[in-house]
């Protein structure tokens, strides 16, 4: 497979961070229903986009270090096969890791999970920890883990401002995450995020 170029993110949208704040929740169950190349496009955008010259990010990162990777585990994006991709921020790129969909087998891993399972995508969340620990040394984790938070809540106001729901997971088991996603050596599973189309409008 080939690298898959994102449509062009947007920059303005139609709903305040006022009401995106206000609308924010939690959502576990999702309709059967595909969400678009251009929706999973935003969403990682949100997470980790390119926004400056210097290329500063969409999310707060100590030192402008930059140590969280981010995956795709899509099973039901239009025009896009299920399968797991590692987004390239500098090009607005997904880069095909692995074929078939394996939603099942995260939520699996993700204590069984629902959520998870009937996600139409789930985004992960990898740390690089040292790229920040060299600097900051012992404190540079919690620098690491601050940041997590910081993409997070970035992807769940910019799914609100879509009509979509998230739910963060905390819950699961690194080393099996590791084996889905099949990582460098060096990252280390941090957070994930279901994401899906509501089942009723807000």
């Amino acid at each position: 497979m080939d690298v898959i170029s994102l449509p062009t993110p947007q920059e303005k949208g139609k709903v305040s961070v006022e009401e995106c704040l206000a609308a924010r929740r939690s959502v576990r169950e999702y309709k059967n229903a595909p969400l678009s190349l251009a929706e999973v496009g935003q969403l990682l955008w949100a997470a980790q986009g390119i926004t400056g010259p210097e290329k500063q990010r969409t999310a707060p990162s100590a030192g402008a270090l930059y140590p969280l990777e981010l995956y795709l585990v899509a099973g039901n994006v239009e025009g896009l096969p299920p399968g797991v991709y590692r987004y390239g921020p500098h090009r607005h790129q997904i880069f095909p890791l692995s074929d078939g969909d394996r939603r099942h087998e995260l939520a699996e891993v993700a204590l069984d999970q629902d959520c998870v399972r009937y996600a139409a995508a789930v985004l992960v969340l990898t740390a690089v920890f040292r790229r920040t620990t060299r600097r900051y040394k012992e404190k540079g984790i919690r620098y690491v883990h601050m940041e997590a938070g910081h993409v997070v809540e970035n992807v769940a106001l910019q799914a609100v401002a879509l009509g979509l729901g998230t739910v963060p997971v905390g819950a699961f088991r690194e080393e099996d995450v590791k084996r889905i996603l099949k990582p460098t050596a060096a990252e280390e599973p941090l957070y994930m995020v279901a994401v899906g189309r509501l089942k009723r409008s807000r």
